[in-house]
């Protein structure tokens, strides 16, 4: 797979007015509730070209996704803020592929830091969401620098004829495809949810390990076939997991037709009828 050369992370802070320094303001809230060594890198981005603040009159961004704002979860009184700010604060980094995802720490971090300054909703403008402040704090990095991947991934799902289609939204901040799968029976919704957020954290621990290289290379090569076991689900979800069981699964790289990036459909290793239930219950057991 191709790695991009940089990686991009948007958030926007709603501002009721607009406060008169949008820099000294988010330098002196970091320095107050951003704990080292987060501190130091969030600072360390803030001084550099490498993120950037962004302060307009709201009507001069494009309008938010209010709809969508409220399908990912957006209360009545944080939709009702994102649409009556006179301001937006834009806060945008970049940084190479790899680990730690610089870009991402500290444009959430400073947005989250602003925004708690002035008692205003940030929007990932990734996903997009409206980010709490209790789950925003949670989502960054402790002092081992470990984060619960839940946090900075989606897996919405939809229903369809022959049973439901999964799409994962958030691997791409780190340069991966996102994963999908097809005709998921309904019966495994909650599991099959769980099996895709194992096999996300096990593709991200393997293609960091093949970036850990001081140059970044052009292509990566990721295995065909892929283990994804409850330790790998477990740390997806930042818990520890002491059973051992794992399954196998296909990645197929697909490319969409049009400008869509191309995604990672995820099959069974073994093809056959009732692969995905024989999957699940071999990896939580049967049910």
């Amino acid at each position: 797979m191709p790695v991009p050369e940089n990686l991009h992370a948007t958030y926007a802070v709603a501002l009721a007015a607009p406060p008169a320094d949008p820099r000294e303001l988010a330098r002196d809230q970091v320095g107050r509730l951003v704990r080292p060594p987060l501190r130091e890198l969030v600072l360390g981005m803030l001084a550099s070209p490498l993120l950037t603040l962004d302060m307009r009159p709201a009507d001069e961004f494009p309008p938010l996704p209010l709809d969508l704002l409220a399908a990912y979860g957006a209360s009545r009184a944080e939709l009702g803020a994102v649409s009556a700010a006179s301001h937006l604060l834009a806060v945008r980094a970049a940084y190479r592929p790899g680990w730690p995802p610089a870009h991402e720490w500290a444009a959430r971090a400073v947005a989250g830091a602003v925004g708690t300054a002035l008692s205003m909703p940030v929007v990932d403008g990734f996903t997009p969401q409206v980010l709490g402040r209790e789950r925003l704090e949670r989502s960054l990095p402790g002092p081992d620098g470990t984060v619960r991947l839940t946090d900075w991934i989606l897996l919405p799902h939809s229903g369809g004829p022959h049973g439901f289609w999964f799409t994962t939204n958030g691997l791409a901040r780190f340069g991966l495809p996102e994963l999908q799968t097809e005709n998921v029976p309904p019966a495994l919704v909650e599991s099959w949810g769980r099996l895709l957020n194992g096999l996300a954290r096990r593709l991200l621990d393997l293609w960091i390990e093949r970036l850990s290289a001081d140059e970044l290379p052009v292509f990566v090569d990721l295995p065909e076939v892929v283990s994804v076991g409850l330790q790998d689900v477990g740390s997806a979800q930042g818990v520890e997991e002491p059973l051992r069981r794992e399954v196998s699964v296909r990645l197929r790289l697909d490319d969409p037709a049009g400008d869509a990036p191309a995604v990672l459909t995820v099959l069974a290793a073994d093809d056959g009828p009732d692969r995905l239930e024989h999957l699940c219950a071999a990896l939580f057991g049967p049910s």
